[in-house]
């Protein structure tokens, strides 16, 4: 079974940062291992745990979330990071894409943009983890928006909640969608990945969002020789 996607929030309200931890943990692949209220605090979580993903506050008591967030790039450190603020300066924006983030997303946080964010990293994890070599097409796929589909436009609320997040095809879902119409198929994102004529790393992102949505249902189960797997089936 693939070991969930690690998350660490240095927010310093706990009540925002208790909505934040509810909203990853509804998303499948991801697990919070910490919640930090002040910025020593993410520096020991962040020292401790190596997560691969910090949702970071940008004021604090102490300090702002873009001077830790400096000094995470000057040590080198590993983690990505997704901005979760109220600021709405242009400024702050500009320093944090130079400082790297990952994503940047205002406050109030709404369930269906931080779900988008987390699967959109999901995606980026796995094509880093499917490259071995790299030609120009996966840079730009990495870099860059490929196709008008990924170019963010006005939308009302009602359809920001439906739009797909991105690496989510439609028909792609469709092929998904179609292989459990019978409702005692008990498929690992493996099989599945061969039905549709796909890798299992895709399978398994299309898997999960379907997870997530309550389309479908997982459990794990354990093979023959003893090793867990994710297996899925349609909803009752």
């Amino acid at each position: 079974m693939t070991a969930p996607i690690t998350v660490v929030i240095a927010e310093d309200d706990p009540q925002n940062a208790e909505i934040q931890r509810r909203f990853v943990e509804k998303t499948p692949g991801f697990q919070v291992v910490g919640i930090a209220h002040g910025l020593d605090e993410a520096r020991d979580l962040i020292d401790v745990f190596q997560p691969q993903l910090l949702l970071l506050d940008n004021q604090f008591p102490t300090g702002t979330g873009l001077e830790l967030l400096r000094e995470l790039r000057a040590e080198s450190c590993h983690t990505d990071v997704i901005l979760v603020t109220a600021a709405t300066e242009v400024d702050t924006l500009r320093t944090a894409m130079r400082s790297g983030i990952f994503d940047y997303i205002l406050k109030p946080v709404v369930f269906e943009r931080l779900q988008s964010a987390l699967f959109n990293f999901s995606v980026h994890l796995d094509k880093l983890s499917d490259m071995q070599s790299l030609v120009q097409s996966d840079v730009d796929g990495l870099l860059q928006p490929t196709s008008a589909e990924d170019q963010p436009a006005p939308q009302t609320p009602s359809a920001t909640a439906s739009r797909l997040p991105k690496g989510i095809d439609g028909l792609t879902l469709d092929k998904i969608r179609s292989v459990f119409t019978d409702p005692n198929i008990n498929l690992n994102a493996e099989q599945v990945g061969q039905e549709i004529g796909a890798s299992r790393t895709t399978a398994r992102r299309y898997l999960e969002y379907l997870v997530s949505t309550d389309e479908l249902s997982a459990e794990v189960s354990y093979g023959s020789v003893g090793r867990p797997e994710r297996k899925y089936r349609s909803q009752p």
